[in-house]
């Protein structure tokens, strides 16, 4: 069943304010985001180039086709069931494509295991919070850093001098995510004791901390109120600004209008609508998958 988009079902309500911004320029030298979605661009960071995934008989990603340009803030939205989170985990290496391929700068991912995938410069949260409950929030972004030493296990063991800068260079580095976020007061207490919200910034710390080129959000303002959901937008934005690109999976249409640049509708499985907000929000398909209306009354 479709979701509404907001408490009173009201679509220009829930998309209202929402940017405009300038189309980008594709191989061909014409522009405009159907243009540069349908026809991968060379500069494009991340493709999806119809990837399907199938379970059995269940098609839950149906030749689904996107580009993600560096830089950007990329909205991969739909109802409950259309697949993001799915594409999500196909793009992380969670689950192998039944066909199709992504690539990544060029390289393609199938295949790849999850740590390779993150050495590359793809980091994700999760939609259900996953941190280790019984460290600090310090020490669950220093895992994240981890991610990116070369230290060798007998260093570790130990404890030679790489291992030892490598490890200070990582608290450090952590410290400043904690600060970036906003929770750098609450570094040394255990992350099951945090509040919910603070959780979710640790997350996102957390994967900053394994210096990402692509950062992907599964619902970020999940049970965040109106007052934490503008923080956590200006906190994306910052993200962006510091130079990594963004893939933002969201139920909040408000949020997800005010912040994206472009993004990909799916609804069971299927991409449906794609472009800029001012576009997609428009879009009869869109209207009918969201507000559970046929589309000729959409």
């Amino acid at each position: 069943m479709s979701e509404p988009v907001s408490d009173d079902r009201t679509w220009d309500d829930a998309t209202a304010g929402t940017p405009v911004d300038a189309p980008i320029p594709t191989s061909n030298g014409s522009s405009g985001p159907d243009a540069a979605v349908r026809h991968p661009h060379p500069g494009a960071l991340l493709e999806v180039d119809d990837v399907t995934l199938r379970f059995g008989g269940l098609v839950a990603l149906d030749k689904v086709n996107f580009s993600i340009y560096p830089g950007e803030i990329f909205g991969l939205i739909g109802p409950n069931g259309a697949g993001k989170t799915t594409c999500f985990n196909v793009m992380t290496g969670v689950y192998r494509p039944t066909s199709g391929e992504i690539r990544f700068e060029g390289q393609p991912l199938t295949g790849k295991k999850k740590h390779e995938i993150t050495r590359l410069g793809i980091a994700r949260t999760f939609q259900n919070i996953r941190l280790f409950p019984e460290m600090t929030a310090l020490e669950n972004v220093m895992v994240g850093a981890d991610a990116r030493h070369l230290t060798s296990v007998p260093g570790a063991l130990f404890r030679l001098p790489r291992h030892r800068r490598e490890e200070r260079e990582g608290r450090e580095k952590s410290m400043e995510l904690l600060r970036t976020v906003g929770i750098e007061k609450r570094a040394g207490e255990v992350s099951r004791s945090l509040p919910y919200g603070d959780q979710r910034r640790l997350e996102i710390a957390r994967a900053l901390a394994t210096d990402p080129k692509l950062l992907c959000l599964d619902e970020p303002a999940a049970g965040f109120n109106p007052a934490e959901k503008e923080r956590l937008l200006t906190l994306i934005r910052g993200i962006r600004d510091s130079g990594v690109t963004i893939l933002l999976v969201e139920h909040d249409m408000r949020l997800v209008m005010g912040v994206v640049d472009r993004l990909v509708v799916l609804e069971f499985g299927r991409k449906i609508a794609d472009g800029q907000p001012a576009k997609v929000r428009t879009d009869p398909r869109v209207i009918a998958a969201y507000l559970g209306e046929p589309t000729d009354a959409a």
